[in-house]
């Protein structure tokens, strides 16, 4: 049977940081009664129409970690009535790290949740007033302790490449962050992202981001880094030891079939007879309710995708991924072989350049190549169609 990764979005959060352009609200009250049994019907909705097993779940938003554990469990009761969650099923709930939530991960754990992701951000407090974050350092080393006593598996995000921000406090900060992690590491360097708070400061000229070379030279001084501590980068952004990678994000990156539930979910399910579709949930929550009392569904996309779709998506998930592109992967799924979506001429001069490996079995970006990766991307099938 088919295997799916499953998204549930919780849209709701305390505040809105301003460097955040995920679908995310800020709402007074919440009817939990209300979202547990239109997710629940949602749920259902996906399990009739693809089945299979869901091979992981992960809870984003928003703030996951907002919810009550009760809902976790009614909606992990759902996942399981309308797919099946087996005894490996990954299952990963996003926090953040102030004490209140914090004291919820034991009951997020006997809920079902076995792997948890906190938003840390940086472990400085200066920093952390920037980014507009309701909790401080020790509230965060607190919330890692808390989330190594209950889980197994836990990961959590640090960004770096702010204003003012040198190779020495970052280099400390990450070596802290190396020695607390249980495995697993997201780094995210600060993007300054289209309508939020931060655009509209550096349009205003409140301040400017990292100029290009300096964030470059932090990049590739945190791969070194990680690689050194046994956590290499296996995702642009992602640093784990063997073993210690989210399978639900790997499902991505690789263009398995994954279901989104919730307000703004995307989702590429793959059906028994090798379809793929393309989806997208209403972004405002209160839309989102008003599908899904209506239809079981609260979708404002829903569409089969053609091979060279399909195609132009796995290149670019998978050129993402330490390991590359699986070409034999790519041709199972699309049935057409890696010449009719990519420009070989580009990729020969690319290879030559040392920025991409090509094989009969992989095609991958070298290690030279990382901080290019979306013009590598582009030149790759843009020339192709541009043919």
């Amino acid at each position: 049977m088919t295997g799916h990764a499953i998204y549930v979005h919780w849209p709701f959060c305390i505040s809105k940081c301003p460097y955040c352009d995920f679908n995310s609200h800020v709402r007074e009250t919440v009817d939990e009664a209300a979202w547990a049994q239109a997710m629940g019907r949602e749920i259902a909705w996906w399990g009739e129409r693809f089945g299979g097993r869901a091979t992981s779940v992960f809870f984003g938003g928003g703030t996951p970690s907002l919810m009550p554990a009760w809902l976790v469990d009614g909606i992990l009761r759902n996942i399981d009535d309308a797919f099946g969650l087996g005894p490996d099923c990954e299952i990963t709930l996003e926090a953040n790290p102030s004490s209140v939530e914090a004291g919820r991960f034991r009951d997020f754990r006997a809920a079902g949740v076995n792997r948890l992701s906190l938003g840390v951000q940086s472990f400085d407090n200066g920093a952390l007033k920037f980014l507009g974050r309701a909790h401080d350092s020790g509230q965060a080393l607190a919330a890692i302790e808390t989330a190594r006593q209950s889980f197994d598996r836990f990961s959590f995000d640090l960004i770096y490449a702010l204003p003012g921000q040198d190779a020495a406090r970052w280099r400390a900060e990450l070596e802290r962050a190396i020695g607390l992690s249980a495995g697993h590491l997201s780094l995210y360097q600060l993007t300054i992202e289209a309508n939020t708070g931060f655009a509209g400061a550096v349009r205003r000229g409140a301040w400017s981001p990292m100029d290009d070379d300096p964030a470059a030279d932090l990049y590739e001084m945190t791969q070194e880094i990680c690689e050194t501590a046994g956590m290499p980068a296996y995702e642009t952004s992602n640093h784990a030891a063997p073993g210690h990678e989210s399978r639900h994000n790997l499902a991505y990156w690789r263009y398995g079939s994954w279901i989104g539930v919730g307000p703004g979910a995307h989702g590429r399910p793959l059906g028994a007879d090798g379809a793929r579709f393309a989806t997208a949930n209403w972004k405002k929550p209160e839309r989102w309710l008003e599908a899904v009392g209506r239809e079981g569904r609260g979708a404002d996309e829903y569409r089969k995708l053609d091979a060279d779709e399909q195609a132009e998506e796995a290149m670019l998930m998978g050129l993402r991924l330490a390991e590359g592109v699986d070409i034999a992967a790519l041709r199972r799924e699309t049935g057409r072989p890696l010449e009719a979506f990519v420009d070989t001429d580009a990729a020969a001069q690319l290879a030559a350049q040392g920025l991409i490996e090509l094989d009969a079995e992989r095609l991958r970006i070298l290690p030279a190549g990382r901080l290019l990766l979306d013009a590598i991307a582009s030149r790759l099938i843009a020339e192709r169609a541009a043919a």
